[in-house]
């Protein structure tokens, strides 16, 4: 038994302006699993979205790896007394099988 979708009018919870939730957003929202209408219209939902990555973006530190020397990013405050790895060399280290465990 198919529903027949139709588009939706909202009110989004930050600016209180009114935006359609169309058919086709509800498929795709029904394809993902997602559970809930959206409680943001577009515009509100892309500056949230912008000032995340903008958070992220000033939490990370630059670093020199200590396995290839090659300069990096981590979102983490890195220590002295621990070695820190460059996204690539950390994914080859995580990946790697572990002798230790091994035994």
């Amino acid at each position: 038994m198919a529903m027949t979708l139709t588009d939706k009018d909202l009110v989004c919870r930050e600016c209180g302006n009114s935006f359609v939730w169309t058919a086709g957003e509800q498929e795709f929202y029904a394809q993902k699993g997602l559970l809930h209408e959206p409680q943001r219209c577009p515009d509100c939902r892309r500056r949230a979205k912008a000032e995340r990555a903008a958070a992220r973006a000033q939490s990370m530190h630059d670093i020199v790896c200590s396995n290839c020397g090659r300069p990096g990013q981590v979102p983490f405050a890195p220590r002295t007394d621990r070695p820190v790895y460059c996204s690539e060399c950390f994914e080859a280290r995580r990946t790697a099988p572990n002798p230790i465990a091994a035994n």
